[in-house]
């Protein structure tokens, strides 16, 4: 059989659409309920359905009043405040296209932004890299906190209603290539975000979900507040400076049914080694890099709960899963959710089942995007046909289910066999000392490359007995030749280890 999960089609998106007024649509029935909760050790900062839809449709109303027009691009350059969240989604409910930015980018990166999409906008918080002036119009944190007074109910701020088609916000990737790209996305991609509900979340009205990420983070903008106040649920978000360490407490103080986080988190808030005293959490949710088998033990271990694991990109939103009620066999990411269609493509297409090949989604996937921004040979290069290449391999079993083997240009040739670093790294993890590693593939000399384990612990390991250790666990052309300690691992904004630095570094 052929590597192919088609899992029925997705119910269509309804039309006229906007992605804001389907986030807030519970605010009607439920104005009182709470919406949002910023959590630190100091007390909480809290935000009912009813103020986060007012607010929202009052700065809508005051990026109209500023004389912005449906269609204008909009820069985000705010830090770890709810203004990004309630500025992205005010753009977005008046027909203003959004564009939110990590804080940490530099100036030199804000222009080139600047360059490639000419914002008519651009909203500055204090202390963010951000062009002083230029062609665009510039409105500060303090322009956007005396918009909450505005009227928010009165026209001009009517939702923007029209085709779910039609460009709804653009989001920044790196890219397999390392220049990053902006990627568009429609107004239905909230739309497709339904189907993460029950095929990863296990999520509803009455949970109270906490995700660890920064406001400004597009995994804490999608599984940390939208999906949980498109549906109806509390959202939790430690406030701007709280450490991964003060988590537990945190969160057995104000109750967290679902934790969400990177694995970089998890492994921070696990380095006590203590277990934690949860009894309002049910599990928690992972999402943004491959979670070891090491850091699932440990939270187990801690907190008696396990962790549910998530794979998509910025180019579609998460389609491959575990859940509560479909847990991910061992070693695997999940199962496409129900409403995907996916498949596992090689050369000639689909390959057999339990042989390796690319991760694709289908074109017709509601959370694909749209395309490049002013990249179109770049978009066509990402489809083979009716399929958007992920750049990662994996390898689909009987049941279905879908083992990840890493990027497709991270993998390494030894000795003309390819390996995944995946694999490797996965061998080594359980080595007692180490606290992290990355495996990557080096040149030694002219067109001889052998793979090198880079990792970090607390005192130099015995290499002898790591060595020994991969022996037991690795055939020979899969083990590292080279082994070197440094002090920390080269991670991108979304925690992923950047393996290209390493290259250099043996």
């Amino acid at each position: 059989m052929l590597s192919i999960s088609d899992n029925g089609p997705q119910a269509p998106c309804p039309s006229p659409f906007n992605l804001a007024a389907h986030v807030l649509a519970k605010a009607a029935a439920n104005p009182d309920k709470t919406a949002l909760e910023v959590m630190s050790l100091s007390g909480l900062e809290s935000w009912s359905y009813g103020r986060l839809e007012a607010t929202v449709r009052a700065i809508g109303t005051g990026f109209l009043n500023a004389g912005l027009k449906a269609g204008d691009i909009v820069l985000l350059r705010l830090g770890n405040t709810v203004e990004f969240p309630l500025a992205y989604l005010g753009a977005i409910a008046v027909g203003l296209v959004p564009v939110p930015t990590s804080s940490q980018l530099t100036l030199f990166e804000v222009e080139k932004i600047i360059t490639q999409l000419s914002p008519a906008a651009v909203v500055a918080g204090k202390g963010v890299a951000c062009p002083e002036d230029g062609a665009f119009l510039r409105l500060t944190e303090a322009d956007l906190l005396a918009m909450h007074s505005l009227p928010p109910c009165l026209p001009p701020c009517d939702y923007d209603m029209g085709a779910p088609e039609r460009l709804a916000y653009i989001v920044y990737t790196s890219g397999t290539s390392g220049s990053p790209r902006a990627v568009m996305h429609a107004h239905r991609a909230i739309w497709a975000r339904q189907m993460m509900v029950d095929g990863w979340y296990g999520l509803s009205a009455s949970d109270r979900l906490c995700h660890a990420g920064a406001f400004n983070w597009t995994y804490t903008l999608g599984t940390g507040l939208m999906d949980p106040w498109t549906i109806g649920a509390t959202a939790l978000i430690p406030a701007d400076g709280v450490p991964p360490e003060q988590l537990p407490e945190l969160m057995k103080r104000y109750k967290p049914s679902i934790f969400a986080a990177a694995p970089g988190v998890y492994r921070k808030m696990l380095k006590s080694g203590e277990a934690f005293s949860l009894p309002d959490l049910r599990h928690g949710l992972s999402a943004g890099e491959k979670l070891s088998e090491t850091i699932r033990e440990d939270w187990r271990a801690a907190t008696g709960c396990e962790v549910y694991e998530a794979y998509g990109m910025s180019e579609c939103s998460t389609f491959l899963s575990a859940s509560p009620t479909h847990p991910a066999e061992a070693s695997c990411l999940g199962l496409p959710q129900e409403g995907r269609t996916v498949a596992l493509l090689g050369e000639n297409g689909p390959v057999e089942l339990g042989e390796q090949g690319q991760i694709a989604v289908h074109k017709s996937d509601a959370g694909l995007m749209l395309g490049y921004y002013g990249a179109e040979a770049e978009t066509q290069a990402r489809f083979d046909g009716d399929w958007f290449l992920t750049g990662d391999l994996g390898v689909m079993r009987d049941s279905g289910q879908i083992e990840y083997a890493g990027r497709a240009d991270d993998i390494m040739n030894a000795g003309g066999y390819r390996v995944s670093p995946l694999e490797v790294e996965h061998a080594l993890q359980g080595f007692t000392g180490l606290t992290g590693l990355a495996v990557t593939e080096v040149e030694v000399k002219q067109d001889v490359r052998v793979i090198a384990c880079f990792y970090t612990s607390e005192s130099p390991l015995d290499e002898p007995a790591l060595e020994a250790f991969a022996e037991r666990r690795l055939a020979a052309y899969k083990r590292p030749k080279i082994y070197r300690r440094i002090d920390e691992l080269p991670l991108g904004p979304n925690g992923k280890i950047r393996r290209a630095l390493l290259r250099g570094a043996a």
